[in-house]
């Protein structure tokens, strides 16, 4: 639901730039990340409903009609998810179950994790015997039903017309990927999961404490990285009918994002907003704390941080707030672009897959790298 534009934005652009209110939070990690102004996704419209393309970059999310493409996580998992025991993690930290923010690359929504325990379990709790066996068996049948609807499939094939055939080689791709992973997933499941310090979480239930869930998940989410159970988490902070419990705050969030400028209402989303730079906070410093081949695991880790929407008062999908965190990158600078016709955020998402090693100078409407980002 996008940011007070005057409590994230500096005035100053380079190096020399004085913290606006939320960045005064990060402070202390001014080297470590670098933000933008002035981008956005091209052709990407419809207020709220550009959550659905702010991975994606497919144009005209609030359209009739509109069909969704790949995310930028889905998109790097596709060629570095069987690396590790979980391809990606899609997850949501907030008051509704329907949304996220990966998609497939036909376009589907991959379902949203919300349960911290749930993924401490999939990532550490070692099953018995018998419970290993019984998910081995369960990825065997999926496969089994994957081959029987291939075959139904290419007996259709020969009826079809160019376009339908066009369409079936597509399906039959996802089909042969699918079938890859489920391969891919059943070693997994032999191979022993990894001993960790931490004790399973107890869900914290209450919508409410938006705060304490995000600082349990964030908890888990640096555990995932450090053990490398996974390299691709996405999660999705979403308190659109909520009343968080934030000293200050008595109203729902959505509401008070149309404020209309009015101060006292400024002043009780500014408290929301704040509380996601300190966990913000919290999670760069556990990262950076964390050691792995004499680097700093926030080094090694690209942290991605925005919204769809720059300004939720008039739901305009211009001008975002976004800055990246970590990565190896030369940090420390605010690059700004022209805030009228705004710089394409998806270059920054190309940067971001060169710098996981993978060889592609294309992603959606991109027209390049991210100008000015460059590798420390």
């Amino acid at each position: 639901m996008g940011l007070i534009a005057d409590n994230f934005f500096p005035k100053e652009t380079g190096l020399d730039w004085t913290p606006s209110p939320y960045l005064e939070i990060i402070q202390q990690h001014r080297k470590d990340f670098t933000l933008f102004s002035g981008t956005s996704h091209p052709a990407v419209d419809g207020g709220h409903a550009a959550e659905l393309a702010f991975l994606t970059a497919a144009a005209h999310p609030g359209a009739g009609g509109f069909k969704n493409s790949i995310s930028l996580d889905q998109f790097a998992a596709e060629q570095i998810g069987s690396r590790t025991r979980i391809p990606s993690l899609t997850i949501l930290v907030g008051s509704e179950n329907r949304h996220s923010l990966s998609f497939t690359r036909s376009g589907v929504m991959i379902p949203a994790e919300k349960s911290a325990a749930a993924i401490y379990r999939r990532m550490f709790v070692q099953g018995t015997p018998q419970e290993v066996e019984a998910r081995v068996n369960d990825l065997r049948e999926g496969r089994s039903v994957l081959d029987f609807v291939n075959d139904s499939a290419k007996r259709m094939q020969r009826d079809l017309g160019p376009r339908d055939r066009e369409r079936l080689d597509q399906y039959f791709t996802s089909v042969r990927d699918l079938e890859g992973q489920l391969v891919e997933a059943e070693a997994w499941e032999h191979r022993p999961k990894p001993k960790v310090s931490m004790a399973e979480p107890k869900d914290i239930t209450e919508n409410d404490l938006l705060v304490q869930r995000l600082q349990q998940m964030f908890g888990v989410l640096r555990l995932a990285l450090e053990t490398d159970s996974t390299r691709l988490i996405t999660l999705f902070i979403n308190p659109f009918s909520m009343v968080p419990k934030i000293d200050g705050v008595t109203h729902e969030t959505h509401s008070i994002t149309h404020h209309g400028n009015r101060p006292e209402t400024l002043q009780e989303l500014g408290l929301i907003e704040a509380a996601h730079f300190r966990v913000l906070d919290e999670l760069l410093t556990g990262l950076k704390a964390a050691k792995e081949d004499n680097e700093t695991l926030l080094d090694r880790t690209q942290v991605l941080f925005g919204s769809c929407m720059g300004n939720a008062n008039a739901h305009d999908n211009h001008n975002l707030p976004v800055l990246i965190a970590g990565g190896g990158y030369k940090h420390g600078q605010h690059l700004g672009f022209d805030h009228k016709q705004n710089y394409p955020l998806p270059n920054l998402f190309v940067s971001m897959l060169q710098r996981m090693g993978l060889e592609t100078d294309k992603f959606a409407s991109s027209t390049g790298t991210m100008r000015g980002l460059d590798v420390a």
